[in-house]
């Protein structure tokens, strides 16, 4: 699924191309995506300006004016700029067209993305309205993440992955996070001291502005706005490596399932 750094990409391959344009058409080939896309969708948007392109944990706001598209590119969707025109395929279901000639196309194999629409403040759509912080954000720091840890007996990576604790450190950014901070993803949450939860503040940091200059993870469908890949997957220390060595300390890397989902971490490095 795309995280933080692959949205955060999109976002900045959108905004030089959508902000201050106009929509001059909306093409919608199939409303089945997660969310059904609202049928009203292009007459609330075609003759609108946005205003911006902005980002909230794993969700894309081109503000609108009256209002703002709410764009999630599920497990396996990308947004490209393309010229209007550009014929569609099979996974391409909904286009914004600009008055540029230029369009965004939202491509999704397995049609868990969303396209949606909020009037006035996007910040009270139910999807967002319950989001914790910004991990790039500088008031995100260490008293924060330690008072939502304190007294949690869950798994230290479980609840980095919930939204509520921080938004868009999904399964990949997680496991890369604590290994930077030296945490074992099964320690359990609570006993998280203040002084680790500030390295761990500083390793998602870390990592997500990483992941980001090298364009996000490209493991299965993610393309940036461009049409690119990623690359940041060249610069895992654990995630997807089980039994290779760390490239730290040389020691094999462990796989091990939480929660359904793969977790990876070094046993010599994270303790």
């Amino acid at each position: 699924m795309p995280e933080l750094p692959e949205v955060e990409t999109t976002r900045r391959g959108l905004e030089p191309h959508f902000q201050g344009r106009r929509i001059a058409a909306v093409v919608v080939r199939d409303r089945r995506l997660r969310w059904p896309v609202p049928r009203d969708l292009a007459k609330r948007l075609v003759g609108t300006t946005v205003r911006s392109v902005s980002r909230r944990g794993k969700y894309l706001l081109m503000d609108c004016g009256s209002g703002s598209v709410i764009l999630h590119l599920g497990m396996s969707g990308s947004l490209r700029v393309l010229p209007s025109g550009t014929p569609a395929e099979k996974h391409d279901h909904v286009d914004l067209v600009l008055d540029s000639g230029m369009m965004a196309r939202l491509t999704d194999p397995r049609r868990f993305g969303a396209v949606l629409w909020q009037a006035g403040d996007p910040s009270r759509h139910p999807l967002l309205a319950h989001l914790g912080p910004e991990p790039l954000d500088p008031l995100f720091d260490a008293a924060i993440l330690h008072g939502r840890l304190r007294a949690r007996s869950a798994a230290i990576k479980a609840l980095l992955m919930d939204s509520r604790t921080v938004v868009g450190v999904g399964n990949i950014y997680a496991s890369e996070s604590l290994f930077r901070a030296r945490i074992n993803p099964k320690t359990q949450a609570g006993r998280v001291s203040r002084q680790r939860c500030a390295a761990l503040v500083a390793a998602i940091r870390e990592t997500l502005t990483a992941a980001i200059e090298a364009g996000g993870s490209s493991l299965r469908n993610f393309v940036g706005a461009s049409g690119d890949p990623g690359y940041f997957q060249q610069a895992y220390f654990v995630y997807g490596r089980d039994g290779q060595p760390c490239r730290v300390c040389g020691t094999a890397i462990k796989g091990i399932r939480q929660g359904q989902r793969a977790t990876y971490y070094c046993p010599r490095c994270q303790r």
